[in-house]
């Protein structure tokens, strides 16, 4: 492949590309692929979840402000490119039964046009693989959902100059390549489980097998593992880098940085879609593109 291999993570709020794919993200740099992180909104309805920085009236009323900060910050450890889409934040509703979505939010706005601003930030960048969430989102905040749809629907709308005319949207462009972020998956977190315990450490996992368990979740099929333990700590950094959400005393980072690193070295992905062959299961998203061209 002679063209500049370049990444594309669709997000749906500050601090998801630091959760989620980062130490592959990391890696990529590292080799030269161009690497751009799409943030559909600013995060301005999340709570402070980190307990040191609750009540701080200044974050409170500046959230959005602070996030971006956050972001900023998260992307230059990571060295990655980023840009907002400039949706609105929907929140996480809580209730029973669960109250409406806040006027104007993301998950709100109309698929086909709020897909339209990803199709012009997919030509402009033109990347060859782009990774985002399943149809369940990871976990089913609308946002994350929303920005499932959204994707899709650019993934293969950015190829269709009839669907999104050139004159608005840009030169058509069609990705190669849409992968699900699939890290929190059973496999992994039960061989760090049960490693920790062979150690006769304590493990964080317990409680979540067991409600796996009880939801009987359906696995997901995990076609492609990443090797990029030599990451992890740079991923760590750009997690804590967003402070008002991530508590670096928290669970997060109970695990040994080593034993991550002996047990389960890679990130996992879902290969959605493809317009290149290629064999299963995979160890690089650009499998089948760095021999194509």
């Amino acid at each position: 492949m002679t063209e500049q291999l370049r990444l594309m993570a669709v997000h749906a709020h500050p601090d998801d590309e630091s959760s989620k794919g980062a130490a592959t993200m990391a890696k990529y740099v590292s080799e030269g692929v161009d690497v751009l992180v799409v943030t559909c909104t600013g995060g301005e309805r999340g709570d402070v979840l980190n307990p040191k920085l609750k009540g701080d009236p200044y974050i409170e009323e500046n959230i959005h402000e602070v996030r971006a900060k956050e972001m900023e910050e998260a992307r230059q450890i990571l060295g990655v490119r980023q840009e907002w889409l400039g949706f609105v934040d929907s929140g996480l509703p809580e209730g029973d039964p669960l109250p409406p979505l806040p006027e104007g939010c993301f998950a709100l706005e109309d698929v086909e046009e709020a897909a339209g601003r990803l199709v012009k930030s997919i030509r402009a960048f033109r990347p060859q693989v782009i990774t985002t969430y399943d149809e369940n989102g990871g976990y089913p905040h609308p946002d994350h959902i929303m920005t499932h749809k959204i994707t899709m629907v650019a993934f293969e709308g950015a190829g269709d100059p009839d669907r999104f005319p050139e004159d608005e949207f840009g030169k058509v462009f069609q990705p190669m390549k849409l992968y699900y972020n699939q890290g929190f998956n059973r496999p992994r977190t039960t061989a760090l489980h049960e490693a920790l315990l062979a150690r006769g450490m304590e493990s964080p996992y317990g409680e979540w097998l067991e409600r796996w368990h009880e939801m009987e979740r359906v696995e997901r099929e995990l076609t492609t593992h990443v090797p990029c333990a030599d990451f992890f700590e740079i991923r760590d950094k750009a997690l804590i880098a967003h402070a008002t959400q991530i508590d670096p005393d928290g669970g997060w980072f109970r695990i040994p940085m080593e034993l991550q690193k002996e047990v389960w070295p890679t990130e996992e992905y879902e290969l959605a879609k493809s317009h290149v062959a290629t064999s299963l299961p995979e160890h690089d998203l650009f499998a089948g593109i760095r021999d194509n061209g």
